[in-house]
């Protein structure tokens, strides 16, 4: 069974040894030892990677550090909560916002590792995966190719094989799956979900969508960043692909918006294991299957709404969007200026229309706001 899935899935127990020593044997081993393990020597580090044997022993000894190093150096706070929620005994489908291409999955892993959980398989767009570094790196932390190439017919086919083979991680495996709510990051900080993702998912059990969703045992992941990650970054590309046009991707970007992300400061980050889909919630009246998956991707933002951690950020650019104060009560004036100075910055940064850049900062922040503020003024109306 699992030969069919050689394309995407992660690598075998038997494949780490090899994977450990390319590693170990890399131009980047040094650099990359110095930033994990600043106190060690970079040779003795060398032999413990090109030692290991196993998944677990790959993540226990460096991928476990490599996350702490990152929350150490760049994010202020990392706080979290819903674990409580979860049965150690059963496999989950997360399904969370998307705002850093690595971090946000990495973080959920080291909080499952400090927790005694065992980690998920993650899902990796196929752009991302190069060079080989990169590849070993993360087949041997659990993750699995979504392939994002082809035509209409290779899309369909692609993601039937992306179905079965969630579906066998959580119900044949018993392991579980992170996977972002959409393709790519969120960049304007309106964090929907896909609802083709939700029928990816029925794909390969569609009979009843309600059944085979349940199956799943779907958890929604809420994180939330105090200085957006690659906020810059993602003004810029939104600048750029505004009014239709097609944003076409430099040489190396990807890689550059993963390096920034790991260094950028963040300052504080939160990250929410929302109260998991129950089958009796699944149970929509509906004309048409698109109907059931909009309901569900619903479903599964207005968790991810309720569970937000909002930011003095957060209400700063909504004030300044409105030119008001109406959540002034939320931030000091020493808030205001320090966000006012990362504006202009961003400004300083980008050749462009300097109005329309400033609103598109300003709404990456104000937006989730909105959503949250959206989501319970309609909860009050029920």
């Amino acid at each position: 069974m699992e030969d069919k899935f050689d394309d995407i899935r992660p690598y075998y127990q038997s494949e780490i040894p090899a994977a450990m020593r390319r590693i170990a044997d890399s131009d980047m081993f040094a650099p990359l030892s110095k930033f994990i393990f600043p106190d060690r020597d970079v040779e003795d580090v060398r032999r413990m990677v090109a030692a290991i044997r196993s998944t677990e022993e790959f993540q226990d000894l460096v991928m476990y550090h490599a996350n702490n190093k990152i929350v150490e150096r760049s994010i202020t706070n990392l706080t979290y909560d819903g674990i409580e929620r979860l049965d150690r005994t059963k496999s989950y489908l997360f399904v969370s916002n998307h705002r850093d291409i690595m971090l946000d999955s990495s973080l959920l892993q080291g909080i499952f590792l400090s927790n005694g959980f065992r980690t998920t398989e993650i899902t990796f767009g196929s752009n991302l995966m190069h060079p080989q570094l990169v590849v070993d790196i993360g087949k041997a932390n659990k993750m699995f190719k979504v392939i994002r190439s082809g035509n209409l017919r290779e899309f369909l086919t692609n993601s039937l094989h992306l179905s079965e083979y969630i579906r066998f991680i959580i119900r044949d495996k018993g392991d579980s799956v992170w996977i972002a709510q959409r393709n790519g990051r969120t960049k304007d900080g309106n964090d929907m979900t896909d609802q083709g993702i939700i029928k990816m998912f029925c794909m390969s059990d569609g009979n009843d969508p309600a059944r085979s969703l349940g199956e799943l045992n779907i958890v929604p992941i809420s994180i939330s960043y105090e200085i957006e990650s690659c906020d810059i970054l993602k003004t810029k590309e939104l600048y750029l692909s505004r009014d239709g046009k097609k944003y076409i991707k430099q040489a190396g970007e990807d890689l550059n918006s993963i390096l920034t992300g790991i260094r950028q400061q963040k300052g504080r980050v939160n990250l929410s294991i929302c109260r998991p889909l129950t089958r009796d919630e699944l149970q929509f009246d509906y004309k048409c299957h698109n109907d059931f998956y909009k309901n569900v991707a619903t479903l599964i933002d207005n968790r991810i709404y309720t569970n937000y951690m909002l930011f003095p950020n957060n209400y700063i650019a909504c004030d300044m969007l409105a030119g008001a104060d109406e959540y002034s009560d939320r931030y000091s004036q020493a808030e205001k200026q320090a966000f006012a100075e990362r504006l202009e910055t961003m400004l300083a940064a980008i050749d462009g229309d300097k109005e329309v850049l400033r609103s598109i900062f300003l709404g990456i922040y104000a937006t989730p706001v909105r959503n949250k503020s959206r989501l319970l003024v309609h909860e009050s109306k029920k």
